[in-house]
């Protein structure tokens, strides 16, 4: 019987380090490209480098990234350190017949996203302007550009490299005709009274940039993606409260469409998108 990429990786990790070591091997990893994203547990850390070199060889990879951290901050960026590998860590990621260039090592792509990813790139006809809040390099805009072939979509974007990389994707994807990229934060620079959709593709306190997203769209309303994390035993009730309370004092009507839960973050705590109608 053949055996698993992790099957192959243990019978390698063998010869560098006790078996009772070999059970600690992260049994998970994200592949973003030529690039790989490993957790290594502390244990490990004096065999880190043999541990990438292996896992590199096994899944065909040119950089391994070891995850220290949790992605923070206003820019998401993950805190990781190169332990194998290639140093210049730019890859093209491949999904969905789309082609997503970036660097790993400064900006968070989620795979666990992908479902969502594939529902977006369909949402939206040939008529429509869309507004992307939180663009990033393209994770929402090019696939909606490609596939759905709106009139327009502003993608918005507050991170020079994100940013650097979103006008890279609108090329590469050759969407240049439909999609343009706007740097700068969202609250200031996101056009106004155009909007028939905006994607708020974000999680951490989304809800304070809501009254943005209201005004991005056009007098008459239209379609609001609002994510973030919330507790489970809030959504949707609780959730719908306070999106109530926030489109009331903008003077609009908010009717929920759907809720979809991406995924799982902590326990009890999921990221959920909210598909808002807005009615003036």
């Amino acid at each position: 019987m053949k055996k698993t990429p992790f099957q192959q990786i243990q019978e390698q990790c063998k010869s560098i380090m006790p078996s009772s070591a070999v059970q600690l091997l992260p049994k998970k990893w994200e592949k973003i490209g030529e690039v790989l994203l490993l957790k290594i547990p502390h244990e490990l850390r004096q065999y880190q480098t043999s541990i990438g070199k292996i896992y590199a060889l096994v899944l065909s990879c040119k950089s391994v990234l070891n995850e220290k951290g949790a992605i923070d901050g206003l820019f998401r960026v993950p805190d990781v350190e190169l332990i194998w590998g290639d140093p210049n860590t730019c890859t093209v990621h491949y999904e969905n017949r789309i082609r997503f260039r970036l660097d790993p090592a400064k900006l968070m792509f989620s795979s666990g996203n992908i479902d969502e990813r594939k529902r977006m790139a369909t949402i939206a006809n040939k008529e429509e302007t869309v507004v992307d809040m939180f663009a990033g390099i393209g994770y929402f805009s090019i696939p909606l550009a490609v596939y759905s072939r709106p009139k327009k979509v502003f993608a918005c974007e507050i991170n020079p490299d994100a940013y650097m990389f979103l006008k890279q994707n609108i090329v590469l994807n050759d969407v240049t005709d439909i999609v343009e990229p706007i740097l700068g934060d969202n609250q200031k620079t996101a056009p106004r009274n155009v909007a028939d959709r905006v994607l708020m593709g974000y999680f951490g306190e989304t809800g304070s940039y809501f009254q943005t997203a209201l005004s991005c769209l056009k007098e008459d309303g239209g379609m609001v993606h609002y994510h973030d994390l919330f507790p489970d035993r809030k959504v949707p009730e609780e959730v719908m409260k306070n999106v109530l309370k926030m489109a009331d004092h903008a003077g609009r009507r908010v009717t929920l469409k759907k809720v979809r839960k991406v995924k799982s973050f902590a326990p009890g705590i999921s990221h959920y998108v909210f598909d808002l109608y807005i009615e003036s």
